[in-house]
């Protein structure tokens, strides 16, 4: 494993919600964030069939427009009952016929897949985020690191909170969503805490312990 020894990196997403939350972790530790949309560099396509491909397919880009380190993160919502879906088309799901996205019409996708699965219990209703972090250094090397969060789907959506499909997500041994946590209980993250909830904090732990060595 390579560690980072410079002070700044360069996010390689356009979301708005990814960078808030990644700036919320890595800020307190001293390094600088700048964001590939910050920097008006274009969206790269995403072709990949898995979350390590798209993460890196990012990282790469921004790395090499900047000369810099640069930190990707795919991530997306798997559903047992749905063999698996959305998956890496998570945000795709949300996608409308203008370019924009509908995190309500891809929740409503979701659970109307659900309905025809007749995935109705709530054991039948599983489901997991997973995040991908991808590192990558100017010269092309590489490190992944992967957080999942376990838990299951409910409907209708709760809470107002986060992005994406929070609102209709309830991590295992808890009673609300991450639509109704506060950003610090969905994803607050520090060097010593031996616990991190939400799948882009998992990752980031092991980012943060791996090559920061915090």
């Amino acid at each position: 494993m390579r560690k980072f020894e410079g002070e700044k990196i360069v996010l390689a997403t356009h979301n708005a919600g990814k960078l808030e939350e990644i700036r919320g972790l890595i800020g307190p530790l001293g390094i600088e964030v700048v964001s590939a949309g910050e920097l008006g560099l274009p969206e790269p396509p995403e072709n990949g069939v898995t979350f390590e491909e798209n993460a890196a397919t990012k990282a790469d880009a921004a790395s090499m427009a900047t000369g810099l380190v640069a930190l990707s993160d795919d991530s997306g919502i798997v559903v047992d009952a749905l063999d698996g879906a959305p998956g890496v088309y998570t945000a795709d799901w949300a996608e409308k016929e203008d370019g924009s996205r509908d995190f309500g019409m891809a929740m409503q996708k979701v659970e109307d897949a659900l309905s025809e699965a007749n995935a109705t219990e709530p054991e039948q209703r599983t489901a997991r985020f997973v995040s991908v972090l991808c590192m990558r250094w100017p010269d092309g090397h590489r490190e992944y690191f992967r957080g999942e969060a376990e838990g299951q789907l409910i409907w209708p959506p709760r809470g107002t909170s986060g992005f994406g499909y929070d609102p209709v997500f309830k991590p295992n041994g808890y009673d609300v969503t991450f639509g109704e946590m506060t950003a610090e209980e969905k994803h607050g993250w520090k060097p010593g805490d031996e616990h991190a909830l939400s799948h882009r904090a998992r990752a980031f732990k092991l980012f943060a312990e791996t090559c920061l060595d915090l």
